[in-house]
């Protein structure tokens, strides 16, 4: 895996931002600023007119959030898709399962992802681990996902900027490396 910072162009793929991560049932998050952070590199890619993908779940449970039709399906205002984004819906959390989302990619010529978006220990590690596995160039910000608190196989209670810590940290340099939102926008600047 390449150290150095993604070349122009990349794919901006953006995982689950959507309105049903807000529901205080997921707990206390990390990272409060992630909204922030993918907005300004949204601002970056569209200014640019490079691609950027929106990963949307779209769950069959009929108690989550997530569930198509109700209000927290609704993606964040934050990360709106834009006319002409393709939006790839999942109903799992790897968002290559089942939806066409490497062809798609591979037909678009596009080998580099830049992803950013929540769960960083769920969809997003999912995501990126299979994008490892399957050759693209992956980049994770880290500053641009988050997660939450929660108890480790031994039932100890862990936070969620340890859960985070330790998804990153499983993640970078074998699937995809980490960088920041600050190290991108200053490698493109």
């Amino acid at each position: 895996m390449s150290s150095s910072l993604p070349a122009p162009g990349a794919v901006l793929l953006l995982i689950d931002l959507q309105q049903a991560i807000d529901h205080p049932s997921w707990g206390q998050r990390n990272n409060p600023q992630a909204e922030a952070q993918i907005a300004r590199l949204l601002a970056h890619w569209r200014g640019q007119g490079w691609p950027v993908w929106h990963v949307r779940h779209d769950s069959t449970h009929p108690q989550s959030h997530y569930r198509p039709g109700q209000p927290g399906h609704a993606f964040k205002p934050e990360a709106l898709p834009a006319a002409g984004e393709p939006v790839i819906g999942k109903q799992t959390n790897n968002a290559f399962i089942g939806t066409g989302l490497e062809q798609r990619l591979r037909d678009a010529g596009h080998d580099a992802l830049v992803v950013a978006g929540v769960i960083t220990n769920n969809s997003v590690e999912a995501t990126v681990r299979m994008a490892g596995n399957l050759g693209f160039q992956t980049w994770l910000v880290a500053d641009g996902c988050f997660t939450f608190g929660r108890k480790d196989w031994n039932g100890a209670p862990r936070g969620a900027d340890e859960v985070h810590a330790m998804s990153l940290a499983n993640l970078d340099g074998e699937y995809c490396m980490v960088v920041t939102a600050e190290a991108l926008l200053g490698r493109f600047a």
